[in-house]
């Protein structure tokens, strides 16, 4: 059971991973209306958000590196004003060079909370993947809100409402962590965890290389999967307006990650990790291959098993940087695969957009399923050296 601490702890940290990728999945789901009001081209709205993308993952080193100094709480208001700061840049924009200036700084505020928020999980709550699995399923549910959110907004009043229900939201939340989170202290049962002395190096690494592919993989399906879901989505859905569609299918897939944030929490304290990280790895590549193959509702069935599937490994993977990196170098550890989760992954969101240009966008699947194919590979070296 988890105690007084442990559940206050997780309620604050889930609160402000759902705020997280809620606003980093606003923008994907209104390209096609910042098309026009931009006027750009879907090529350029995808290096602009591959700039945001980068910075969330850039951040996470030097957050990694400060949350050692300065502590979780302090670090998680920092996220929270900066973000405020960022969405009214948003706002405000009245051009496309302050806007992406916005968008990156919105990114590299978002990046301050994984290495404090799962730092802080590690060290003072005992059942760590299950934990993990709860602090995903709230993630699970801002992603799952944050295009459903920004497609409506967009259909019946304008975009920028979207990003201003963000500010408010990180307003309230800051004033929640200042009064709500308790002063540094380990729990009697955390202190009893066992953590090694130094990290783990060659499995870290090992893992770390399938995380930057994984990263990739997500980055890309998940900046793209909304504007093809408007492209087709309509035909099987119903509903005429295209950007409500998308979003709405969007939506679809993502909560379908919470029973699979829920799953991985739970058979991460059962089962061999490594081997269930080699299952899902596995398991993505038919189901992306679909999507460029295959045609009307298989395509939504497709997206929700891949929504399951993919936020397994969430709790999996935050739970084996735990194991493998000592107490001392957690944040650090955190901070480095977030920066190669989203920043080396942001890559796949301009790359995705020139071949959305040139070849399709559903020729992003198939190539998001050739870099799953050598996560699968990688994988297997896990399991043998661990």
């Amino acid at each position: 059971m988890l105690n007084k601490e442990s559940k206050i702890i997780l309620c604050i940290t889930g609160v402000s991973h759902f705020s997280v990728h809620a606003s980093m999945l606003i923008f994907p789901a209104i390209m096609i209306t910042l098309q026009d009001c931009l006027n750009v081209g879907l090529d350029t709205l995808g290096w602009m958000y591959m700039l945001s993308s980068f910075m969330f993952g850039l951040g996470s080193i030097p957050a990694g590196f400060l949350e050692k100094k300065f502590g979780g709480r302090n670090l998680l208001v920092v996220f929270q004003i900066g973000a405020s700061i960022s969405g009214l840049i948003i706002i405000f924009a009245n051009d496309l060079t302050i806007m992406t200036f916005g968008m990156m700084l919105l990114g590299l505020s978002a990046s301050i909370y994984h290495p404090a928020g799962l730092t802080i999980i590690s060290r003072r709550v005992l059942q760590t993947s299950k934990a993990m699995g709860y602090h995903g399923i709230a993630g699970s549910l801002g992603l799952s809100a944050g295009p459903l959110l920004a497609a409506w907004f967009a259909s019946i009043i304008d975009w920028r409402f979207a990003y201003f229900t963000m500010i408010v939201f990180w307003v309230i939340l800051s004033v929640v962590t200042v009064f709500l989170i308790p002063a540094e202290h380990i729990s009697v049962d955390v202190k009893e965890k066992i953590t090694p002395k130094r990290s783990i190096l060659r499995p870290l690494i090992t893992y770390y290389f399938i995380t930057s592919l994984i990263g990739l993989a997500f980055t890309g399906f998940i900046t793209y999967m909304p504007i093809f879901f408007s492209n087709n989505a309509y035909s099987f859905l119903f509903i005429n307006d295209k950007i409500f569609a998308g979003g709405i299918a969007t939506t679809i897939v993502l909560i379908a990650g919470i029973p699979g944030q829920y799953f991985g929490g739970k058979w991460g304290d059962s089962y061999s990790k490594t081997r269930i990280l080699f299952i899902t790895c596995i398991m993505h590549v038919p189901l992306l291959l679909i999507f460029y193959y295959g045609s009307g509702l298989i395509i939504l069935i497709s997206g929700i098993l891949l929504g399951f599937v993919h936020f397994i490994y969430q709790p999996i993977g935050n739970a084996m940087i735990a194991e493998y990196t000592s107490s001392s170098s957690r944040g650090i550890g955190y901070g480095f695969s977030f920066f190669l989760s989203f920043g080396v992954g942001s890559i796949a969101s301009g790359a995705g957009g020139v071949l959305a240009v040139q070849y399709g966008v559903s020729s992003v699947f198939l190539f998001v399923a050739f870099l799953m194919i050598i996560a699968t590979i990688a994988s297997v070296f896990l399991m043998r050296i661990t």
